[in-house]
């Protein structure tokens, strides 16, 4: 059964409910701002042609943070809904919480016709997938539609249960479609060479996406605090580099498997005392000195990845090289953008909160094929080759 997309439902003259992910990062203190609007921006496509096709009212959903079901007031989405009703030009109201009485008599006003929820996580029955909290929910539109690709992983109220009440009239938006597109060409058939990238700090993290790959790709490099679990199973010292005894004890499980021979580790590094320490030493090979912490892959790792990518066709990067937010231990990962970028020929996929930062602080973000919006989302689309929120849009909820 296919999933139905925005652009193929009448919209004319129908209350549209749709699912956001505008969970942005905000100034610590107030008045609280935007730091990074790409996930709005993101989501603007959909939003503009709603309106465009007649939609009588727009209500927008979304979460933001932990808030852990209750009021807080720097979760509030109210900056969400200045910076909508700047790039809309038109008026954007937020209200009081997602269950007010008063939305219902707001839906028969002829204005206004853009209506912002205020977090669904204020409510714990969101993140509980509560059937009733779904289903006051789903009174405020006759068609549902979910371009939180962000969310997709979660079995969430407003992003599963709501689908029950909604049959033959829930659909997708453009956001969502271009996510599920790009990453079905790293799961479908990618073209060869397909390396992956993977970094981060935690094997437990990753290990399910590590057997998943390995036997698809042709290389499989492993940087960042990802690589010392392997580098100390494998016998080789990594001083005081972030090492669990349970990554390492999974890194060794996998290096027993007959495709761990397309594993590529670093083979130097760059090392301190601790990450404020301003003597930072590059190893001459992959031991690190006792009492040294590696915190970015070093010169000659740079040029071995380089070796491998120059004539790869596909590229999923998921992870930093290393402690890429302190400038001193930044070249590794974005050396890794620097290259990605120069590829011809090659679809390349950035998926992960922290790659997704690093791509965007090295100016290479528009050089590549998707950076994507979901990090957990998009690990597990490629673990599983589906969401339950997919599901839910191509199914509904039996």
């Amino acid at each position: 059964m296919a999933i139905q997309y925005v652009n193929e439902v009448e919209l004319d003259g129908k209350n549209v409910i749709a699912r956001f992910d505008f969970n942005v990062p905000l100034t610590k203190t107030s008045p609280y701002e935007i730091i990074d609007t790409t996930r709005i921006d993101l989501a603007l496509e959909t939003i503009q042609y709603i309106l465009d096709q007649g939609a009588k009212k727009l209500v927008l959903m979304s979460h933001l943070g932990r808030p852990q079901g209750q009021f807080k007031e720097e979760y509030s989405l109210e900056p969400i809904a200045s910076y909508l009703a700047e790039k809309l030009k038109t008026e954007v109201l937020l209200t009081e919480s997602c269950t007010d009485h008063g939305i219902k008599t707001l839906l028969n006003l002829p204005n206004p016709r853009v209506i912002l929820l205020q977090n669904l996580r204020f409510h714990k029955e969101e993140t509980a997938n509560d059937h009733e909290f779904a289903k006051t929910l789903s009174q405020y539109g006759d068609i549902y539609v979910n371009d939180a690709f962000g969310t997709a992983h979660r079995k969430h109220a407003s992003t599963y249960e709501i689908n029950s009440f909604f049959k033959k009239n829930a659909c997708a938006g453009f956001l969502l479609k271009k996510e599920m597109n790009a990453l079905d060409q790293v799961v479908n058939n990618p073209k060869t060479p397909f390396v992956a990238i993977v970094g981060g700090a935690k094997v437990s993290d990753k290990i399910k996406i590590i057997e998943r790959l390995l036997p698809q790709v042709n290389h499989l490099i492993i940087g960042g605090a990802m690589a010392y679990p392997f580098l100390k199973a494998k016998g080789i010292n990594v001083g005081a580099s972030l090492c669990r005894d349970e990554d390492v004890a999974l890194a060794r499980s996998i290096l027993k498997q007959r495709t761990s021979k397309k594993i590529i580790l670093p083979i130097d590094h760059l090392c301190a005392m601790d990450p404020n320490n301003p003597n930072i030493m590059t190893t001459k090979d992959a031991h690190i000195d006792d009492g040294m912490m590696a915190l970015d892959i070093g010169p000659q790792t740079i040029s071995e990845f380089a070796y491998i990518l120059k004539d790869a066709k596909t590229v999923l990067w998921n992870g930093p090289m290393g402690f890429f937010e302190k400038e001193d231990f930044s070249k590794g990962t974005f050396a890794i953008a620097h290259l990605l970028a120069e590829l011809k020929d090659c679809f390349t996929l950035v998926g992960g909160g922290d790659s997704v930062n690093a791509v965007n602080q090295s100016g290479k973000a528009q050089a590549m094929s998707h950076v994507s919006t979901g990090g957990g989302a998009s690990l597990e689309y490629i673990e599983q080759g589906t969401l339950p929120g997919i599901q839910a849009l191509k199914f509904g909820i039996n």
